[in-house]
């Protein structure tokens, strides 16, 4: 059966899953500007609060200092707000929870659902956000809700350009992190350092530019066959750069053999919508099978621009079923090339 995580345990996650200690330089910088407590201690006792205080049209960055605890409530950064930085005051990711609870499904006031994007525990419409050290979850529990089919339910949806997620845990089901854009067309990048993501369908998706770098990728079990997709990819057929993953490990709690890579998604049926998933120097887990990518509806996957190189671990195959990149192909299909863009951005050296 399906595992949810008890979001006052490590359980392994995070920094730990990654390898990885906590940083004291990154863990630093500015005094936050802001501080939410959620018994009354700082500024404000909610995220919300802080985010509509913090002033607009920002140059440079206004931080925000979260205090340990689980701080419930849906979160909306909007476009008017560039440049803000939501930073865990807790030794591990784990000790920061920002989360709601609603899917896709559920109702709203008016009777109306939601809908996949309006799920989201956070949106992210400003640009130059960044988070740190913190955790965000969409606490929505499906066995008590049998009634609602519409089960989607995202945990952070980002639509804005020059995002960074360093030492994140991202915790949900399906539809977890809706990596996105403003428009069709529209380049969004989103980079992402020894992160934690975790879910059961399509847990990865969307049209962003998105760069997962020594981060764990976890797939539930949810009791089923097949037990779940990891990504799918929107990319638009302008954008040569979707979802990149270096040196990654991709983990799971299902079976062998159960769990597919990716499948495209063509939103609307867009045609132009053709998905990138590339795979690169990461350890996968045996729940991969060795046909790893999956059809979406009538679209297969063959016509993705789905691709691995260099990958190892008991998952890790090589066969026809599992395109590779060539080695010319692989020399440029780097976090640089991902994400530098003509304004030269560089986050992964920061």
């Amino acid at each position: 059966m399906r595992r949810r995580t008890f979001l006052g345990m490590s359980s392994g996650l995070g920094i730990v899953a990654t390898g990885m200690v906590p940083d004291p330089v990154r863990a630093g910088g500015p005094r936050p500007d802001l501080i939410v407590a959620a018994d009354g201690s700082g500024d404000h006792g909610t995220v919300q609060a802080a985010v509509d205080a913090a002033p607009a049209a920002r140059t440079e960055p206004f931080v925000i200092g979260v205090r340990p605890g689980t701080h419930l409530g849906q979160v909306i950064v909007p476009k008017t707000k560039p440049l803000l930085e939501f930073r865990g005051l807790g030794r591990r990711p784990e000790d920061v929870v920002i989360a709601d609870d609603r899917a896709n499904g559920t109702l709203k006031p008016d009777g109306t659902p939601w809908g996949t994007s309006g799920s989201a525990s956070v949106t992210i419409d400003g640009a130059g956000f960044r988070a740190v050290n913190l955790t965000f979850a969409n606490l929505f529990d499906e066995a008590a809700h049998p009634e609602i089919t519409n089960r989607q339910a995202v945990a952070v949806l980002t639509r804005a350009d020059r995002l960074v997620f360093d030492r994140v845990r991202f915790l949900g089901n399906q539809d977890t992190l809706y990596v996105n854009s403003s428009a069709a067309g529209v380049v969004a990048r989103v980079y992402l350092r020894d992160s934690y993501v975790e879910g059961d369908v399509d847990f990865i998706f969307g049209r962003a530019t998105a760069v997962f770098q020594r981060c764990r990728i976890h797939s539930l079990d949810r009791g089923s066959t097949p037990n779940g997709y990891v990504t799918a990819p929107s990319t638009d057929i302008t954008n040569p750069y979707g979802l990149l993953f270096d040196r990654c490990r991709f983990t799971a709690d299902a079976p062998a053999g159960t769990v597919f890579l990716g499948r495209p998604w063509h939103p609307s049926q867009d045609p132009n919508a053709i998905g990138q998933t590339v795979i690169r120097e990461s350890w996968i887990g045996t729940h991969i099978p060795d046909l790893a990518w999956s059809d979406f509806g009538t679209w297969p996957w063959e016509d993705a621009r789905f691709r691995e190189f260099h990958n190892f671990g008991p998952g890790a195959l090589v066969s026809e079923n599992r395109p590779q990149l060539t080695a010319e192909q692989a020399a440029v299909a780097t976090i640089e090339a991902y994400l530098t863009g003509a304004d030269g951005w560089r986050p992964q050296r920061c």
